[in-house]
């Protein structure tokens, strides 16, 4: 019985601390934003997938929101829905295979357990290319204080799966979402945001099920560019 109490009050010192951390850090991890695309592009004004970015912003109090990216041929410029600033931003692995490419999974674990090296990634903002977190960071707070941001921006990772079951594949910039969580508040906030963010559609995706129920021929009509808008 006493190892349970201890237990729970180390979670709660542990989340605690979290809340603090984030509350007083410069990004607010919210998890993951869709399941599959609707349309492309989908992080355009209009799009549900924008609408329910810019009512977690308008929740949480905030002028902006950021969404992140695994990096393709968009040059992920930032937009307004209604009168929230949509900040986007997208991450080059100069190791990996593309937005399009296969996971390697091995490599996914050993940046998990040992953290994103330096150097590694690229970053890709309004078609500029940054080649630290340093500078993609100073440009994202950049934007944010130039719309009138004033505490943490509520940042989710796109979540959109091209291919495979969106349930277990988690989509469009979960690693740079990793990636941020980890250099902002460490490793043990990394994971939990992690693990807690690919809960987020489930909770708060109100359309959800249609893209569960539907993803295989989104995901075809997706990739035949049948959800181009025209």
């Amino acid at each position: 019985m006493k190892w349970q109490v201890i237990l729970i009050a180390v979670l709660a010192i542990f989340g605690a601390y979290l809340v603090i951390s984030t509350a007083i850090g410069p990004f607010e991890p919210v998890g993951r934003l869709g399941l599959v695309k609707t349309s492309n592009p989908d992080m355009y004004p209009g799009n549900p997938h924008s609408q329910l970015l810019a009512e977690y912003a308008k929740e949480r109090n905030s002028k902006c929101a950021l969404v992140v990216h695994f990096a393709g041929d968009s040059n992920y410029r930032h937009y307004k829905e209604g009168d929230v600033m949509i900040i986007e931003m997208a991450f080059i692995d100069t190791k990996g295979t593309g937005a399009a490419g296969p996971t390697d999974y091995s490599d996914s674990l050993n940046l998990a357990l040992n953290g994103p090296p330096d150097g590694r990634y690229k970053f890709k903002a309004d078609g500029i290319e940054f080649k630290s977190w340093s500078e993609a960071r100073k440009y994202i707070l950049k934007i944010a204080a130039q719309n009138g941001q004033e505490g943490p921006i509520p940042m989710v990772w796109h979540g959109t799966a091209r291919s495979g079951n969106p349930i277990f594949t988690q989509g469009c910039g979960l690693p740079l979402y990793f990636y941020i969580t980890w250099k902002e508040y460490g490793r043990f906030a990394a994971y939990y945001y992690m693990i807690t963010g690919m809960m987020t559609p489930y909770i708060s995706l109100p359309y959800r099920n249609y893209e569960l129920q539907h993803s295989s021929e989104l995901q075809y009509y997706y990739t035949h560019h049948m959800l181009d808008y025209r």
